[in-house]
């Protein structure tokens, strides 16, 4: 039977291996990983007013209208549409044209809430079932960036945590149910943190199932479907 001396012993080691485990979390959590690299393009947005305006008058005459959207244009048009923590509003379009729903780019919105979270572990809003805490996450949001790979969307954002920039990596399939955005997440990173299937599965859920959420994950009217196919954003009208 081991003495007291050496019980001592064991538990000081579990104690300094327990606190390198965490400090080890803490440095992967706060180093942020690398954004995807997107080619920017000034007149990307423009062409994608312009391919919904073209799908509106395909429609208007009784064809069928579809819109496909590459990373580039994607990530143009979101960097106007959304509304971001420390950016101007955006600009008003003067045509009309169907905005596609902040929700369905897993971990942003439009909405503004109070920040601020009652932990200030920097894993706590994902681990949380709380869907304010979640709500709080969300509205921090301060840079998006999407990308598209085969069938996979990539979402990267950057949001505030008391002040501190940490970036989160969403991976999964991208499709819709009954007029609603469908995420299905397949792999994801707290900073460099790479985060476990049953936290991603988790995390989404709760998004989803919150009634604020699920509105704002509703596709608009005349939309039918969106998925990610051959790398590209497609939308499918009515």
């Amino acid at each position: 039977m081991p003495d007291t001396e050496t019980l001592k012993r064991i538990y000081h080691v579990f104690h300094w291996i327990s606190l390198i485990g965490l400090i080890f979390v803490i440095i992967l959590v706060l180093r942020k990983s690398p954004p995807p690299d997107v080619p920017y393009d000034p007149t990307a947005a423009k062409r994608v007013e312009q391919k919904f305006a073209a799908a509106d008058q395909a429609k208007v005459a009784g064809q069928p209208a579809q819109v496909q959207i590459d990373r580039t244009e994607l990530n143009s048009y979101l960097s106007q549409n959304l509304q971001l923590q420390g950016a101007p509003p955006p600009a008003l379009a003067a045509t009309s044209v169907p905005v596609m729903p902040a929700g369905s780019i897993p971990g942003t919105t439009s909405s503004a809430v109070p920040n601020g979270s009652p932990s200030n572990d920097p894993t706590a809003p994902l681990a949380s079932s709380d869907p304010q805490t979640i709500e709080q996450v969300q509205s921090s949001v301060k840079d998006v960036k999407v990308d598209m790979d085969g069938d996979l969307v990539k979402a990267y954002v950057i949001f505030d945590f008391h002040g501190k920039d940490l970036s989160l990596e969403l991976d999964g399939h991208l499709g819709s149910q009954n007029g609603y955005v469908q995420f299905q997440p397949v792999a994801g990173k707290l900073g460099s943190l790479p985060l476990p299937q049953s936290t991603l599965d988790s995390v989404v859920a709760q998004m989803m199932s919150s009634p604020e959420n699920r509105e704002k994950l509703k596709l608009p009217d005349d939309i039918s479907d969106i998925q990610i196919v051959n790398g590209k954003a497609v939308l499918s009208y009515k």
